[in-house]
């Protein structure tokens, strides 16, 4: 089930298609943890537009439901597809340069695809023993805001990690380490997080415009091409908001405070330019750039919706 707006619109239309030819169509709730719609309707018809109202209606929902086994050889059985011998070179994943692209001086992927790369992030990512042991926020250091070997973000966009299983890792491991107590909400804030964003979009195809979108104070921003060509391109002159865009194109990932810091820059804290121009470069050099949290995190960043301190600039 994909709850952007844009996908409920394409599914419609296939399930439309579908229903003409005589195929039955099974829709399944698993890019998100809870059903968005019902958490909606326990709102009163209105998606939750601040955070702790949302907490406080998904603490009164359903238990997330929990994920499936994963499949095996043994569940598979004989079930399997006959592969002629040149089944790689007809459907196999071309390489760049068979799409023409120039791979001199690239550097090695950071963040390599697939499940397999996920699962094995996830378990990194749950084996961090100072984080275990306490539960608590990383402290900040110049490691930091390099990309890290646990990082998870792109997995979960691109439905490579199943939220679910890292939601039941998350209670699973907390439980074993704080001896069978209940975990707070607040353990999965990136999931989370996440959930609130999807949940504000899911009903708005506005979502990601200033105009026309119900929950975005409409703000006269400047317009100034020149400006916000040198803060995407990393040419403002200002050392940290130049290593972060720089980063962000070599590496497709920059850290959430810094993304915290050039998103502040480029609208209330500096350039004053609208908040869409600085999500569009985000969708297209961003990894893990979900609509919904990308347009979200925008308005939140630039004070246009949600809660934000106005002088809180990073």
């Amino acid at each position: 089930y994909d709850s952007e707006p844009f996908g409920k619109e394409r599914d419609a239309a296939i399930k439309k298609l579908a229903c003409e030819a005589g195929v039955e169509v099974t829709v399944r709730i698993s890019h998100t943890l809870y059903d968005l719609d019902k958490i909606i309707e326990l709102n009163g018809g209105q998606s939750p537009l601040t955070y702790k109202r949302f907490q406080t209606l998904i603490s009164r929902m359903d238990a997330v439901e929990v994920p499936a086994e994963s499949i095996t050889g043994d569940i598979m059985g004989k079930c399997r597809t006959p592969l002629s011998e040149d089944h790689d070179d007809k459907f196999g994943v071309p390489s760049l340069e068979e799409l023409g692209f120039d791979t001199e001086g690239l550097s090695s992927a950071v963040w390599p695809g697939g499940e397999t790369e996920a699962l094995t992030r996830l378990e990194r990512h749950l084996e961090r023993k100072a984080w275990v042991a306490n539960f608590e926020r990383p402290r900040m250091n110049a490691n930091s805001l390099l990309a890290s070997p646990t990082g998870l973000s792109p997995y979960l966009r691109f439905g490579c990690l199943s939220c679910r299983l890292f939601y039941f890792k998350l209670t699973d491991l907390y439980r074993k380490v704080k001896k069978n107590s209940s975990p707070p909400l607040s353990l999965y804030g990136q999931l989370l997080w996440r959930e609130f964003f999807y949940t504000a979009a899911t009903n708005n195809p506005c979502f990601d415009k200033m105009e026309s979108n119900p929950i975005c104070v409409q703000i006269p921003w400047d317009r100034n091409p020149e400006a916000l060509a040198k803060w995407a391109e990393g040419r403002t002159g200002f050392p940290w908001i130049d290593a972060i865009m720089t980063q962000l194109r070599q590496e497709g990932w920059i850290h959430h405070l810094a993304r915290h810091a050039v998103a502040c820059f480029l609208t209330r804290g500096d350039l004053w330019i609208g908040w869409e121009e600085g999500m569009k470069v985000f969708e297209e050099l961003l990894l893990d750039a979900d609509w919904s949290v990308n347009a979200g995190s925008w308005m939140w960043l630039s004070c246009s919706s949600f809660f934000q301190q106005f002088f809180h600039c990073y």
